[in-house]
């Protein structure tokens, strides 16, 4: 299972995983704020996650959580959904994650006892070097959410190009990986064909700046 945020690292993940061939990748794990029907964080649109499985050829395995939502209710919803994977069969989870150690700990902990072992392709790249990487594969997203206490709202909606890593201020990491930005993957080597999407209304909302995406 892959751990499926909708954006850049989760994508990146699932190629690399795929391409190592020891794991068989069966399906998607999302977090869904069932108040907007959107990617939790990412406030990407139910359709286009569904679209992104389509194009990627694995269902999707979501997990609704309210907003706001306590932390209780996160892990008592996400302790079921891992129950219910390991009654199928399922033994690893790939994850995003790069080098904030106190995520990763979280995750390990929480799946101690549970027979599910967490996977981290990405784990101590460099992240200026993964994110050229990235583009260089082919990867096309958008910078979906901006945290505008770290990037100027400015650059939601704009696209994870070369142009945009050249752009950053000093001290944003180029992956967005402190929350300064989170992304949406339309195209690259982890799908069969491209998640077609046009810009939406960009708004703030709850300390954070959003750039809606519509199917296109």
């Amino acid at each position: 299972m892959v751990s499926w945020s909708s954006g850049k690292d989760s994508a990146y993940s699932l190629h690399l995983a795929r391409r190592a061939g020891e794991l068989e990748i069966v399906g998607l794990l999302t977090t869904i704020t069932e108040t907007f029907a959107r990617v939790s964080m990412h406030g990407v649109r139910e359709e286009l996650l569904e679209r992104q499985a389509n194009a990627a050829g694995l269902p999707l395995y979501p997990v609704s959580i309210p907003f706001p939502c306590p932390n209780a209710v996160y892990e008592e919803r996400m302790g079921a959904m891992i129950a219910r994977l390991r009654e199928e069969g399922v033994s690893r989870i790939v994850f995003g994650d790069l080098y904030l150690e106190d995520i990763r700990s979280y995750r390990e902990d929480k799946l101690r006892e549970t027979g599910i072992r967490p996977v981290f392709p990405l784990w101590g790249r460099a992240t200026r070097d993964l994110a050229h990487e990235m583009i260089a594969r082919g990867m096309r997203a958008t910078i979906v959410a901006v945290d505008p206490r770290k990037l100027p709202g400015t650059f939601a909606g704009r696209s994870f190009d070369e142009t945009l890593l050249c752009e950053l201020p000093a001290g944003v990491d180029p992956c967005g990986e402190h929350g300064e930005f989170h992304t949406f993957v339309s195209d690259g080597p982890m799908f069969r064909a491209p998640v077609a999407v046009r810009p939406g209304a960009v708004v703030e909302r709850d300390g954070f700046v959003f750039a809606d995406l519509e199917p296109a």
